[in-house]
């Protein structure tokens, strides 16, 4: 099986890092809904919160790296072609140098897939590494403490959910984007 470099990079991307960030979501909120003290013991609190500090940033750097991967190496991909040479054209028309973008574009039927989804992907996707970021700042600044902080650990339980949605959205968007036109 040989894959193409972008086909790779669509890969790391898409199911290597956005799916760490995805699945690192569910042993963070796990993590921070049992930091609670009425649940464990304090011994059990020491011994569970450099695992959550570890698992935060772990999933931090991994929305960081998806993002970043995402803009600075799969985008120019999906977007490649010149706006005078690939825009109008019609889609069985559509010259080889021209990115998924005009390929979507082309379609009335699939334009919706740049205009709403891609939109979404290229912007309202960089708040998820800024929450997860947080999350993570905000236990490994606190530490134990949190664990007497109900109110606080409520909160950056919502954070995570939040970015997590986003992101879900996100790779959602991506997937369908792909499947209606791929950064071949």
């Amino acid at each position: 099986m040989n894959l193409s470099d972008r086909e790779f990079w669509g890969l790391v991307h898409g199911m290597g890092l956005g799916a760490l960030y995805l699945l690192a979501f569910g042993g963070a909120l796990a993590g921070l809904w049992s930091l609670r003290t009425r649940l464990v013991t304090p011994q059990g609190v020491t011994e569970r919160v450099p695992r959550l500090k570890m698992g935060l940033a772990i999933m931090a750097v991994a929305a960081w790296l998806t993002v970043i991967s995402g803009t600075w190496i799969v985008y120019p991909w999906y977007r490649a072609g010149s706006s005078t040479t690939c825009e109008g054209v019609p889609i069985e028309q559509i010259p080889a140098e021209c990115g998924a973008k005009y390929t979507l574009l082309a379609d009335e039927k699939t334009a919706d897939w740049h205009e709403f989804g891609m939109e979404w992907k290229e912007h309202v996707a960089w708040i998820v590494p800024f929450l997860a970021t947080a999350v993570a700042f905000s236990v490994i600044y606190l530490g134990k403490d949190l664990a007497n902080r109900d109110t606080l650990r409520r909160g950056l339980m919502w954070f995570l959910f939040a970015s997590f949605a986003l992101a879900g959205i996100a790779g959602l968007m991506g997937a369908l984007i792909t499947k209606n036109a791929p950064v071949l």
